[in-house]
């Protein structure tokens, strides 16, 4: 979001309304912009428009007015996130009205991190009204439900309430658990993934009450153990079906080349077969041990492949990964330990030399 898009910002909203300042918008917009963070950005373009718009008569309602002949004019992307933050950060005086305008403003773009002011100042009030999200018929707004009452939201606050007790917004995970769409569906799923951060127990009794015959709720429940199911939980792993103890003979693990340099890739490859005359489910992961500067290891852990294997079945997997370094995450030299994790149990160890 740079100069460009803040000038097309100002030009739209001068074009709906002559008296809207656009060179005081610009003036407090773009002094020292290229310093801005994206997040930065957004929250400056709020208080460009709170600068720009206070010559005109009716004060916040007539600023909200010409947002939202604005919203469809603006298209989708991060210009979109500038509106709900105006409301986010200007209009809790006017609580009611203005989460009526985050619900109009969210199909642009996105009101999640705005409605979190909300949250913040009143929860029980904000989630009484999301609860009424989960039902709209606009799946952007049912995700703005789950979405902006996530405990942990990502480049956000935390919602220190329902991050205390999850059961606030229960209700509408509950009534988002078989949602047909695909956006809302994930969203709900990373929602649990919060809470199993502090709560376990707690997300695993809930999904243990949803009718999982439904695809949709397997989807989201499957989604929402992830951070469980890497740690081996195993009453997380029951809930996908893959609770017991893998009944298998291991026939190869291997790890090549066993010999690299940053930006090569290494392939994972194993054989394996039941050892049982029943079907049974597994969720087969793999876990990195990475080397770190001062010679300890960091854990990593993969998704390999979920299956169900047949009675006297083989089968052959395999997964390649680029040993590259991230801004989150740097390789040093040494060996690193590859395991192969089979129902939250190690059943093989394998390594690799980062040269």
């Amino acid at each position: 979001m740079g100069a460009r898009q803040f000038r097309a910002l100002s030009a739209v909203l001068h074009a709906i309304e002559p008296a809207f300042d656009e060179p005081v918008f610009l003036a407090t917009a773009l002094d020292g912009l290229e310093h801005l963070t994206l997040m930065e950005r957004v929250r400056r373009a709020s208080g460009a428009i709170d600068a720009g718009s206070r010559g005109l008569r009716g004060g916040y309602d007539a600023v909200l007015a010409l947002l939202t002949q604005a919203a469809p004019l603006l298209g989708k992307g991060f210009v979109s996130l500038v509106l709900p933050d105006y409301v986010g950060q200007y209009g809790r005086h006017a609580f009611e009205r203005s989460m009526d305008a985050l619900k109009y403003f969210t199909p642009f773009g996105s009101s999640e991190f705005a409605v979190r002011e909300f949250l913040r100042d009143d929860t029980h009030r904000a989630l009484a009204i999301m609860e009424t999200w989960s039902t709209d018929s606009d799946d952007a707004v049912r995700r703005l439900a789950s979405e902006g009452s996530r405990p942990r939201l990502p480049w956000s606050f935390r919602l220190g309430e329902i991050e205390a007790d999850p059961s606030l917004a229960a209700s509408i995970l509950d009534r988002l658990s078989a949602d047909p769409s695909a956006y809302v569906r994930k969203s709900v799923a990373n929602h649990l993934n919060d809470v199993t951060k502090t709560h376990p127990a707690w997300v695993l009794e809930r999904v243990g009450q949803w009718h999982g015959d439904n695809p949709h709720t397997r989807w989201i429940v499957r989604h929402g153990l992830r951070t469980l199911v890497k740690q081996g939980h195993k009453q997380a792993l029951a809930a996908l079906g893959a609770g017991g103890a893998p009944e298998i003979v291991l026939e190869t693990f291997s790890v090549t080349p066993q010999r690299i340099v940053v930006g090569d890739t290494i392939t994972l490859g194993c054989e394996l077969s039941s050892a049982v005359k029943a079907a049974q489910r597994l969720v087969v992961d793999y876990r990195i041990r990475y080397v770190r500067r001062n010679g300890a290891t960091a854990a990593r852990v993969f998704k390999l492949k979920e299956l169900t294997l047949e009675p006297s079945q083989h089968i052959s997997l395999s997964r390649t990964q680029h040993i590259r370094d991230f801004t989150t995450r740097t390789h040093y030299a040494g060996r690193h330990v590859v395991e192969l994790i089979v129902n939250g149990d190690v059943v093989a160890k394998s390594f690799f030399y980062l040269v």
